[in-house]
């Protein structure tokens, strides 16, 4: 019972203590605020990435794509297997969704500009694509009316007619990357203004066409592949580098344009989405093990060598150039908060080294009448225990309390000082995330307590070796 009275009096009454509360508190408070935000932002574009291309991806990087894409998906969507397929697993009692999807790039140009610019097409099916992905719920206009999203919202050339005949009466539309489309302020909003049948805005994509063997498709004569789209939507991702670059167009229009629409039709990709109960590595093994099974049934056939370029990917392993640049971020900046808690150890040392040098005449006393050394050591330890609690919960209160209030802060700070964390109309980004993890909570409260004791683990183990008959000296009482 002395130990923890005495360890509550040394906090109470020694006002040096009082300064390795505070360091505690204040190291606490600074990495629950920047583990929390770094944390939730890793999460959030982990989660983007994940919903833009669904849960496995079977594909290539070539832009000539590979053939039999429907095949496969005639297999991955089977759910029973008849007996001359038993080989195969039963595909539809795991897939919950399937896209085919073209990706290439073109050059765009707005009807009535000069300017062209350099983009990536996607060809998808609409319906298809948003089971798979996320796609549906990045729409502005066509989110609970994804299968119109390429059917233009008014037929303008087709009520116009030049010299009795009627302009361009099967054109189709386009969905921007909304960072094509649209303009964002400096707090991320972005301005809609006239909707797509009232802008009428009419875009040329040319594209050149390709081979099977990558040769230019039209060599010799018009080398490209032109055809117009209306704007009818835009699409926001979450992910800048998506969102300023992308355009969708219906599939089967891209693949008239990459040369991907001949005898043998080809694709760059497969998008799959496994059902709920599904782990993501088997589900992905499955997809492998089937692939595997349905190159080597294809392997006599005609352009059969452009299998072999394709992978079957988790969406990690397929988004992982783009994924694991912010998660280094994120470990770097964890390893440099972790360096500021050690100064924290540094701290605790200096003040308990401090205190008990002032305190050895109490340690004589208890060791006089009969105290042992591993009791003072629990005193000491005891104490140290003590302040980094105390110091981690108010740093934890405080990190906690901060994070409730960071978006009205930083829009405060906006208003009158023109202070941004981030700049809106650069990053994607919406309010700061503010939601702390209880497991990252506890871990850094745990690792504050820990480095507590181990700045009081030195003193305290000297103290231990005092002995009473040279601390309680009548020439140094």
């Amino acid at each position: 019972m002395y130990k923890i009275i005495l360890a509550i009096r040394y906090l109470i009454k020694r006002r040096i203590t009082y300064f390795a509360v505070l360091a505690v508190a204040l190291c606490v408070f600074i990495v629950v605020v920047v583990m929390t935000v770094l944390t939730g932002l890793v999460s959030d574009f982990r989660q983007k990435n994940h919903s833009f291309v669904g849960d496995c991806v079977v594909g290539t990087e070539s832009l000539v794509g590979f053939v039999y894409y429907e095949d496969f998906m005639e297999i991955l969507s089977r759910d029973l297997p008849s007996p001359a397929e038993a080989g195969y697993a039963k595909a539809g009692a795991f897939i919950d969704g399937i896209s085919p999807v073209i990706k290439s790039y073109a050059l765009i140009t707005r009807k009535g500009a000069d300017e062209n610019y350099g983009v990536e097409i996607m060809g998808i099916d609409p319906v298809r694509h948003s089971q798979t992905t996320g796609f549906a719920q990045t729409l502005h206009y066509h989110k609970d009316d994804v299968s119109n999203v390429f059917e233009p919202a008014r037929r303008p050339d087709s009520r116009r007619e030049t010299r009795g005949q009627v302009k361009d009466p099967n054109y189709m539309s386009c969905v921007l990357g909304i960072d094509l489309a649209l303009e964002r302020d400096e707090q991320g909003r972005y301005t809609y203004g006239f909707s797509p049948a009232e802008a009428d805005i009419a875009i040329a994509v040319t594209c050149f066409p390709l081979t099977a063997k990558g040769a230019l498709a039209k060599a010799g004569t018009g080398l490209v592949n032109t055809q117009t789209f209306y704007y009818n939507d835009t699409s926001q991702s979450g992910l800048a580098r998506v969102d300023n670059s992308i355009v969708y167009l219906p599939f089967e229009q891209v693949q008239l344009l990459c040369g991907m629409a001949g005898p043998a039709k080809r694709a760059n990709a497969i998008y799959i989405k496994f059902k709920p109960n599904v782990k993501l590595n088997a589900g992905c093994e499955k997809v492998a093990l089937l692939w595997q099974r349905f190159k080597q049934e294809k392997s006599d056939e005609k352009q059969a060598n452009l299998l072999d370029a394709v992978t079957v990917q988790s969406w990690k392993s397929y988004r992982r150039a783009v994924i694991a640049p912010m998660e280094k971020e994120q470990t770097l900046m964890t390893a440099m908060f972790g360096l500021v808690g050690i100064t924290t150890v540094f701290i605790v040392f200096v003040v308990f080294y401090m205190i008990i040098s002032h305190k050895s005449k109490d340690i004589g006393i208890l060791k006089s009448i009969g105290v042992a050394n591993t009791n003072i050591v629990q005193l000491f330890l005891g104490f140290a225990f003590l302040v980094g609690l105390l110091g981690s919960a108010i740093g934890a209160v405080g990190g906690w309390r901060f994070l409730v209030h960071i978006n009205q802060i930083e829009n405060w700070l906006f208003e009158h000082f023109g202070f941004q964390l981030w700049d809106r109309a650069i990053y994607a980004i919406g309010d700061i995330p503010n939601q702390v993890e209880f497991k990252i909570l506890m871990v850094i409260i745990l690792s504050a307590i820990v480095a507590c004791m181990a700045g009081a683990l030195i003193p305290t183990w000297q103290a231990a070796k005092l002995k009473p008959v040279e601390t309680l000296q009548v020439s140094q009482l």
